[in-house]
């Protein structure tokens, strides 16, 4: 008789997202084991892959029980690790080749060009490295310039002319070895085609500009061979170059007919590199002018930033897809159940380096969150640090803190999170001429 409690190893687990989870098992099926806590992953100056496959691979030989699942909702190094750590115990799971079809830019865009090629931007690779790496991109200016496995858009650019493309390498150069090192060290577990082995993570993808428009993201799974779409998130982007999240909203307000259009050409891409098995979230932009949709890029894992919209207007975190589809389960999901009509991430920014003076403490963060309710705010910063000091953030902005929220209306929403930081007093110092000021 199959045991109704179910061991679940959560990859790179943390606390936030493992209360998530539990909340979810109402009827006590789950018993949640870490491996490997998010700064053992994540944490450090490198991701040390090989350290965290061999471990983990031993932690799960040597368990007493059985494994029934193993799990994680964190981009790289745990995504790509999933396939391989879930393979000697006969687990479902995408394979190794089809994650790699979605998160190796460069695989992807070859793979996409051969079965929807109206939806992606032209694109090239180029080695960084090389001398010539000017006469290498067909794409003329102005473009996207990004390393070919990366994360949280670290070390993209935005590149209008020859000098900033020229500050683009010189930075690629000096920061691309953190991703490259650990991600070319898993190729190595993969049958890479010919024209693809050459590319390692030391290589850059340029794109031609598509994020013109209305981003958004879908959040699905495909089980058994069918692929399943329960939500879609919108992306709103600011900054400079548009280029930096400043929050994601949930439910999209993007017409039904082009997210049908949306679902349509994910399950063709899905279907053609045999994605199966796991939850996926796929990002897209739709130009309203041209009415035209582009597939930016596609994610073989949940998004955990989207967990507490889903638990908020939905009335469970989308953990729950993560966990039932890595038992070989089709999830039941709920739909429009939660407590509000609308809910958002906030990603609050600050568009230059500064020194962190003052941040509330963890008691007037508490109760922040007992004058608003519904709000989760977790602080990325400390005094006396300098922005610079936080790692992974995009080319153009720092991401102090995220604030989670929800509303029975947009506007609500949007003053709910002025309030919030309003109320936060957080202060920081101009490097150059040691003025305070509140961001």
């Amino acid at each position: 008789m199959e045991s109704s409690r179910k061991n679940i190893f959560v990859f790179g687990s943390d606390d936030f997202n493992l209360s998530l989870i539990r909340a979810l098992d109402t009827a006590g099926q789950y018993e949640l084991h870490s491996l490997f806590s998010y700064g053992e992953v994540k944490g450090g100056d490198e991701f040390p892959v090989k350290a965290l496959y061999e471990g983990a691979l031993a932690r799960l030989n040597a368990f007493p029980g059985t494994v029934d699942a193993i799990v994680g909702y964190w981009d790289f190094p745990v995504s790509t690790l999933l396939p391989l750590l879930r393979a000697p115990f006969g687990l479902p799971s995408p394979s190794f080749e089809s994650v790699l079809k979605c998160e190796h830019k460069y695989w992807s865009r070859l793979e996409q060009a051969r079965v929807v090629p109206d939806h992606i931007p032209d694109f090239c690779v180029v080695d960084p490295f090389s001398e010539d790496y000017r006469q290498q991109i067909s794409i003329p200016y102005p473009f996207w310039i990004k390393p070919v496995k990366a994360a949280s858009s670290y070390l993209g650019f935005n590149v209008h002319n020859d000098a900033d493309l020229d500050h683009a390498i010189a930075q690629t150069r000096r920061g691309i070895a953190r991703f490259s090192q650990p991600f070319n060290y898993l190729l190595q577990f993969a049958n890479l085609p010919e024209d693809i082995a050459p590319v390692d993570g030391n290589h850059c993808i340029v794109e031609s500009m598509i994020s013109e428009g209305r981003q958004c993201t879908l959040e699905g799974y495909v089980h058994a061979g069918e692929m399943t779409v329960y939500g879609n998130v919108d992306s709103i982007r600011e900054g400079k170059h548009h280029s930096s999240f400043s929050r994601y909203q949930y439910p999209s307000s993007i017409p039904h007919r082009v997210q049908n259009r949306m679902i349509s050409v994910t399950e063709q891409f899905l279907s053609h590199i045999d994605f199966d098995n796991g939850p996926f979230n796929i990002e897209y932009y739709w130009n309203q002018n041209s009415d035209r949709i582009w597939l930016l890029e596609i994610n073989t894992r949940i998004s955990k930033s989207h967990c507490p919209l889903f638990l908020k207007v939905d009335g469970a975190s989308h953990h729950k897809v993560m966990v039932e589809t890595a038992l070989g389960r089709k999830p039941d999901f709920p739909h429009r159940k939660g407590s509000f009509r609308v809910a958002a991430k906030f990603m609050w920014r600050v568009y230059g380096n500064a020194r962190v003076k003052k941040v509330p403490s963890a008691d007037q963060i508490a109760a922040l969150q007992e004058r608003f309710l519904d709000a989760d705010i977790q602080l990325h910063i400390k005094p006396g640090m300098a922005l610079s000091d936080l790692k992974d953030q995009d080319s153009y902005s720092y991401e102090i803190a995220i604030i989670y929220m929800g509303a029975d209306s947009q506007k609500e929403l949007l003053q709910k999170y002025r309030d919030v930081t309003n109320a936060t007093g957080i202060e920081l110092e101009d490097l150059h001429s040691g003025r305070g000021y509140n961001p």
